[in-house]
């Protein structure tokens, strides 16, 4: 058997092949493009290598390993692939007594670590999983931009209009966005017609918002105790950043459509009030579950509950040596960055909506946890009910009660 290492890297790769003596055959560049694979496919008939004889490992580098994986495994060439986490490869480096950080090291590493056995086999998700994957990872990445929008705008009222957050419940509803669009420096408010800020007011509050409130805002403008130092350049600002958020949320909204349609593609028939079982537990809705699904794809590929906690990097690191055993164990964050950010999502809304992990999480409370170590808990026990559930393909009741396979409660 031939294994076979290749470093990752955006325009070109390092590939070591080695036998099972662990002697290196060879070594080449390959450019990642169509000529750079059959470079590599011609040095492996130049040997006379046959492609069923080689096993190839490579780093999931961010995502330039896709091609080249796509490429060795769809192209029905008969090689046998295995992706592996960095951290996995980076720890390897450890064996080695001299400290070396280079392509070609690298992919001898990768190659060595095939050969000892150490590599774990993978597949692609499916497309239906990669889409969802895709859609969802660009859906969170545009609400952290909303919240990032938000926060300037914030900071720019905390400038020049410190006490406008006090004339809405919340600075970004409809109206309070109209009105930072249409009068962004609060000397336009103090100056405007009252009945003619009254009237804008009830228009984009569909008559909720009136003189009343009219009046109170004009109060705020005239006294307010903001800067007037570049006015004119804040308040331009203002406005670019609200109409942005607006352009954003839109893009979320069309992104939202587009999940519901992928998902509706895993509902199990027309009859079924959910489209995947994990949907039907309290606390999970549609953008969530689709967040889930997307990182975790196959469920079969975790053997238990533990492995999937230890994927969302929601499991203990472990600090023991000799006599000291530590106490002060923190949560890892060795899994899927995305998988763990949309857990503690859902479980900040179990806590509140779902009884069972409700009162679990006030138990923690009770003991004394801090509420982001209590929130921590119920992720890792929903986690565990998302894997019984998706596993026995069952949804959720929570009168539920397990059985033993051999009858025994």
């Amino acid at each position: 058997m031939i294994y076979g290492g290749i470093d990752i890297a955006k325009y070109r790769h390092e590939v070591c092949l080695e036998n099972d003596a662990g002697n290196v055959i060879l070594q080449l560049h390959m450019d990642n493009n169509q000529r750079g694979m059959t470079k590599l496919l011609q040095a492996l008939e130049k040997l006379g290598i046959e492609s069923h004889a080689v096993k190839f490992c490579l780093e999931a580098t961010g995502h330039y390993w896709l091609p080249i994986y796509c490429h060795l495994n769809l192209n029905e060439l008969g090689f046998q692939l295995h992706v592996i986490n960095p951290i996995q490869s980076d720890a390897l480096r450890n064996l080695y007594v001299r400290k070396t950080k280079t392509d070609q090291k690298d992919a001898f590493l990768l190659a060595d670590l095939l050969r000892l056995g150490r590599a774990p086999e993978t597949k692609l998700p499916s497309e239906v999983i990669l889409r969802l994957q895709t859609l969802s990872r660009l859906r969170f990445e545009f609400v952290r931009q909303v919240g990032g929008l938000k926060n300037r705008v914030l900071g720019i009222l905390d400038r020049i209009f410190p006490e406008y957050p006090d004339c809405f419940s919340n600075v970004f509803i409809r109206t309070s966005r109209e009105l930072l669009k249409s009068y962004p420096e609060p000397e336009e408010l103090a100056e405007v017609d009252l009945s003619e800020l009254s009237a804008f007011l009830k228009e984009h509050s569909r008559g909720l918002i009136g003189e009343v409130r009219a009046e109170k805002i004009q109060s705020l403008a005239r006294g307010t105790f903001g800067i007037s130092l570049a006015l004119d350049a804040f308040s331009l600002q203002l406005r670019l950043l609200v109409e942005q958020i607006e352009f954003i949320e839109e893009q979320i909204k069309v992104l939202e459509e587009a999940i519901n349609e992928v998902m509706e593609e895993l509902r199990p028939s027309e009859d079924t009030p959910y489209r995947h079982v994990i949907e039907t537990v309290p606390g999970i809705g549609p953008v969530l579950a689709a967040a889930i699904i997307g990182e975790v794809g196959d469920i079969s590929r975790f053997p238990n509950a533990r492995s999937l906690v230890a994927y969302a990097g929601l499991d203990a690191s472990i600090r023991a040596s000799g006599l000291f055993e530590g106490t002060r164990n923190r949560m890892s964050k060795r899994g899927s960055p995305m998988f763990r950010n949309s857990l503690w999502l859902a479980a900040v809304s179990a806590r509140r909506f779902n009884p069972e992990l409700k009162a679990y999480y006030d138990l923690k409370r009770s003991q004394g946890k801090h509420s982001m170590v209590a929130t921590g808990a119920v992720a890792r026990r929903l986690v565990h009910l998302i894997y019984a559930l998706w596993k026995d393909n069952r949804p959720y009741d929570p009168d539920y009660q397990w059985s033993h396979p051999n009858g025994n409660a």
